[in-house]
């Protein structure tokens, strides 16, 4: 069922786990998504992206979410958020159709421009009586790391300043923090990490909840530290694309003579469920509910 964001936030910090937000583009990876859930017993929050929007309209996507979330998951608690939103239309138009909470992305921004464009999309999300989550930081995807490998940039560069971290939650005023502590969009082996120090720091003085992007690479002893030293949200898309195309691969592969589409799809629903249902574990979020 939809619930306000900060019930499952607020929750999860005072017991000291983290609630995956997983992102969705489609029935089948909702239905992975809540499916797993209500097996494991965990709240969730459902995330689009601008893209996710765009391939099938924001009433479309939306409505979707709702109504699964209201049927098959109807006995976890559920928050739908916009993620990297940085479309000032689309943010806005994501606020007043009822997303739980919304993701202003002027993170490539400098500071001041960052705090400039935040503060009135925070400022409607609060008139709405829903979250904004800001970015402070950089965290890189393809194109980023392939200028990280040339040296044409530095990770540390890129992370999050904890003071910094904390003049921007005052000045803005957001309900939760996008922060870059070297972890990458995507998945690119050898390179996953977690700045646990810097993170700490940020934790120390940044009292609201902070969050996880890049997070599919990691591994259990990552999240875990992560989650020990501050991070009360991850984000997870990539792992889900993944587990989708290497089941449908299999399917189609296997069954050449089968043309329902629900047939094909389901393995790579249940897939997808179970990789959900693995990093709910490891984030400590089953039996939540």
């Amino acid at each position: 069922m939809i619930v306000p964001i900060k019930q499952i936030v607020d929750k999860a910090r005072k017991g000291k786990y983290a609630v995956g937000a997983f992102n969705t583009s489609n029935l089948e990876i909702t239905l992975a998504i809540a499916r797993a859930a209500v097996k494991q017993r965990s709240p969730v929050i459902i995330q689009t992206s601008e893209s996710a929007i765009k391939y099938s309209s924001l009433e479309t996507i939306y409505n979707m979410i709702v109504n699964v979330a209201e049927t098959v998951g109807k006995s976890v608690p559920i928050a739908i958020h916009l993620d990297h939103g940085k479309t000032t239309k689309v943010i806005k138009d994501c606020i007043k159709i009822g997303y739980s909470s919304v993701h202003i992305d002027a993170s490539e921004k400098d500071f001041a421009t960052n705090v400039k464009l935040t503060k009135p999309i925070v400022t409607l999300a609060h008139k709405y009586r829903i979250w904004a989550q800001a970015e402070l930081g950089a965290i890189l995807g393809k194109e980023g790391l392939v200028k990280l490998k040339a040296g044409k940039i530095k990770m540390e560069d890129l992370m999050t300043d904890p003071l910094k971290a904390k003049e921007f939650v005052n000045k803005t005023k957001i309900d939760t923090l996008a922060i870059s502590v070297g972890t990458i969009h995507g998945s690119f082996k050898g390179i996953e990490r977690v700045d646990q120090p810097r993170l700490q720091k940020i934790s120390s003085l940044v009292k609201i909840p902070l969050v996880l992007h890049g997070g599919s690479g990691l591994t259990t002893a990552m999240f875990k530290k992560a989650i020990a030293n501050g991070i009360s949200i991850i984000n997870i898309d990539t792992n889900l694309r993944l587990a989708f195309k290497k089941a449908l691969k299999k399917s189609l592969k296997r069954k050449t003579d089968i043309i329902d589409p629900r047939k094909i799809l389901k393995p790579s629903t249940d897939d997808m469920q179970k990789e959900v249902s693995k990093m709910i574990t490891i984030f400590g979020s089953k039996n939540k509910a």
